[in-house]
């Protein structure tokens, strides 16, 4: 579903902790959002995450970070070249989800990305977490390698290019 209406990404400060924590403890959003990241005011100095509220007509009704991929020895997408970017998202409001929104926001963030140069965006959602797969290969995210186990749980790498 495309929508002409652009959706807005705003900087997620401390005073959308209650928000979050909010769409955090939501079955929907529980059922593959596994962090309580962002739990604290703490969590928002991190500079290797930029975190983001995403609205629709004026209505916040998601979440999206992105991150330095090389942030983290340990990071699974470690070996993406120097720039690359890591994504994840939640829709919060249930009555928003399955609509086609998350494509559509994950799209327009990812063009952002690769205004600001980045060489590679990459995903890694859980593999059994079908409706997200879906909304990635429809954001032209492709799978880089099969599933495997990293630090965060089982993940399916997925990346997409300029």
């Amino acid at each position: 579903m495309k929508h002409a209406e652009p959706f807005t990404f705003r900087s997620a400060t401390v005073a959308d902790l209650e928000l979050l924590l909010d769409w955090q403890s939501r079955p929907h959003v529980r059922e593959w959002w596994d962090s309580t990241e962002p739990s604290e005011p703490k969590d928002f100095d991190d500079t290797r995450v930029a975190r983001w509220i995403v609205g629709f007509s004026d209505q916040p009704f998601a979440y999206m970070q992105d991150y330095t991929v090389h942030g983290w020895d340990d990071h699974h997408f470690f070996d993406l070249p120097n720039g690359s970017r890591g994504i994840d998202q939640f829709i919060g409001e249930f009555d928003m989800a399955g609509k086609g929104y998350g494509p559509n926001f994950i799209t327009q963030r990812v063009k952002k990305l690769f205004e600001e140069g980045a060489p590679v965006i990459a995903t890694d959602p859980h593999p059994g977490n079908v409706r997200a797969i879906a909304a990635y290969r429809k954001a032209g995210f492709k799978e880089l390698r099969p599933a495997e186990e990293s630090p965060w749980g089982l993940v399916l790498p997925m990346a997409t290019y300029p």
